[in-house]
């Protein structure tokens, strides 16, 4: 299978998920505002969740640099960074991101901005100390084709969109528990009982299936970046022994959050990656290897 075919795979595979994400909020809307005759709470949650997350999206690089202690590279510091940035910008036709170091000696590295035009590249020092360079190469490759794919985009719809199903489960059982509902019930005898019940079990299950859609779609992007990186390098091996050295790596990152976790090409909580298919289920990365492999297996 050539590169592109992968690509287009993962493309298809993740504006899926997406899709089905969105039948499942307007389902969940849906009942939740049937049971509870009241279309407000719906609005206002959507509202609300909407407002919330276009702020995060819009000011995302300024947070996220600030969690992480990134610091602006001037190029007189580090010109040979500056130069692989720039060529492989040239190659995707990309305008030059701005370029950060985290103090940090974890291999690690990430891409953030609201588009292309206002993008940053961070990368950590023990990434730069550690790496050759065409693994380097191989690692921003992969980062740009974040910023060339609109992942920061993508990754906004569906945090709004799981935002939306949390805030509106949370208040359907706050109305549920202080006796809200269709006062009609008692009337429709087993059929309102069992609608009740429903919605109930929803408003508990919902958020923990938004949750597992959005860190699918937040895989299936890390798959196609890595794919597009290496296209872009045009030499799949250079990422694929970075990620060998990265996933190798214990070093602790003192300023990880589960909160930017998943911009990070590597989970930047070292010794907690999953052991099972369960524990996989609520990673925002694909397993190392089965990355590796699907690079490895590549014809460029």
């Amino acid at each position: 299978m050539s590169i592109y075919t992968q690509a287009d795979s993962n493309i298809r595979k993740t504006w899926f998920l997406i899709t089905g994400f969105l039948v499942f909020l307007i389902a969940i809307g849906w009942l939740f505002s049937y049971l509870l005759e009241n279309q407000g709470i719906l609005i206002i949650a959507v509202i609300l969740s909407v407002l919330t997350s276009i702020g995060s999206y819009w000011f995302s690089d300024k947070i996220v640099l600030s969690m992480s202690g990134a610091v602006p590279v001037e190029h007189n510091k580090n010109p040979e960074l500056y130069h692989i940035v720039e060529n492989l910008c040239i190659t995707a036709g990309l305008p030059v991101p701005k370029i950060y170091i985290i103090p940090e000696m974890q291999m690690n590295a990430f891409a953030t901005g609201r588009d292309k035009n206002h993008a940053v590249v961070a990368v950590t020092q023990g990434l730069l100390n550690r790496l050759d360079k065409t693994e380097l190469q191989g690692v921003l490759a992969h980062e740009l084709s974040h910023i060339g794919n609109r992942d920061m985009l993508i990754s906004t719809v569906v945090v709004i969109m799981a935002g939306i199903i949390a805030i509106v489960s949370d208040m359907f059982l706050r109305i549920s528990f202080w006796g809200g509902g269709r006062r009609d019930s008692d009337d429709r005898g087993n059929t309102g009982a069992i609608l009740a019940v429903l919605g109930i079990v929803a408003a508990i299950l919902a958020p923990i299936a938004a949750t597992l859609i959005r860190l699918a779609v937040s895989r299936k992007r890390e798959f196609l970046a890595d794919a597009d990186g290496a296209l872009l390098t045009r030499y799949p091996e250079g990422l694929a022994r970075a990620l060998e050295k990265i996933s190798s790596d214990p070093t602790p990152m003192r300023t990880a959050h589960t909160a930017t976790s998943h911009l990070y090409i590597s989970n930047p909580f070292k010794g907690r990656e999953a052991k099972s298919w369960f524990v996989n289920l609520f990673s925002t990365h694909p397993p190392v290897q089965e990355r590796i492999k699907a690079l490895r297996d590549m014809k460029v």
